[in-house]
């Protein structure tokens, strides 16, 4: 009697009934293990069987060795799902028997970003939202204390360190601001090795370094960190464009027309770099090239506040010309 209720009571604590019928429902039973990308097993990964025939579903979920169990589901194809909050889904379909044992069933799940880990979790996007909101607001202090709370609730989305970078950034607390930025890189390399696997985070916390280092003064500094923005977004016109004002700003001209060039060539509809490479070939002296990218920059954006003083700049060019 007792080993029955032992049987009967694991059976129950694994299997939950998530469909409201009763179609497509017998004795089968399935058994497998969800491990990570290492082979370790994952606790508490939920895995749903779904009828292909009907609305039925069963779950269970894994235990600290990663084994699950699934009672309670009819002959016929089942999709299998495993899934856990970090990790990607994984799933397959297989035909359950009811008189006959089911052969076990392997899920490995990779982790994911941060972003793609908690996207469906509404509760952690409301929090997230609400701390930009407040940083936007300039309410840095506020937004601090938001951002420590999402942290404290979801320390593996480390990733919310580029936000409290940027609150100290704008607060001007710059040593605090560049130890956030680089614990994002170091846990960006600790989590997936080289930073362009995860290049949207790691250019966000090289730009803020070189932002930092901008404020400090320390142009050398600032020139590596956008130039490694740059190296992880090839494509990043705003990285580009930050490298070329810096080399400007430090009257290395040929060098800051190749990386603003290179920002135009990767949005060729951006207006900003068109404006800068008018006052960058001005001060070489190529009275041609000035006017040519200063017009641009009217034609792209004619309401921009700036426009009437580059004006008030072609008509002085067209008489230096004469």
């Amino acid at each position: 009697m007792g080993k029955r209720f032992l049987i009967a009571a694991a059976i129950i604590g694994a299997v939950f009934y998530l469909g409201a019928g009763q179609e497509d429902m017998g004795r089968g039973r399935i058994t497998g293990t969800v491990v990570d990308e290492n082979g370790a097993p994952i606790e508490g990964a939920l895995v749903v069987a779904q009828s292909l025939r009907s609305e039925t579903k069963l779950e269970g979920r894994s235990d600290s060795k990663g084994k699950f169990a699934i009672a309670g589901l009819g002959t016929g194809n089942w999709r299998i799902t495993a899934s856990k909050d970090g990790y990607g889904s994984a799933s397959l379909e297989m035909n359950v028997r009811q008189l006959a044992g089911n052969p076990p069933i392997a899920f490995t799940l990779k982790k994911v970003s941060g972003t793609a880990a908690f996207a469906s979790n509404q509760e952690a996007l409301a929090m997230l939202d609400q701390g930009n909101v407040l940083l936007n607001q300039e309410n840095y202090d506020q937004a601090l204390q938001v951002f420590g709370e999402f942290q404290g609730k979801y320390p593996e989305i480390y990733q919310v360190h580029l936000n409290i970078g940027t609150c100290y950034l704008r607060k001007g607390d710059l040593d605090k601001a560049e130890a956030e930025f680089k614990l994002v890189l170091d846990k960006t390399l600790e989590t997936y090795g080289d930073l362009k696997k995860e290049a949207e985070v790691s250019l966000r916390a090289s730009t803020g370094l070189g932002e930092v280092s901008l404020r400090r003064g320390d142009f050398d500094a600032a020139q590596k960190h956008f130039a490694q923005a740059l190296d992880i977004s090839p494509q990043d016109e705003a990285a580009a464009y930050n490298v070329g004002e810096l080399l400007f700003s430090n009257q290395k001209i040929d060098e800051a027309i190749r990386y603003l060039e290179l920002a135009i060539q990767i949005k060729k509809d951006w207006p900003k770099p068109y404006l800068k490479l008018g006052y960058v070939y001005l001060n070489k002296g190529d009275f041609a090239k000035s006017l040519e990218n200063f017009n641009a920059f009217i034609k792209l954006d004619p309401e921009n506040p700036e426009v009437p003083q580059v004006k008030n700049m072609i008509e002085t060019i067209e008489k230096m010309k004469k």
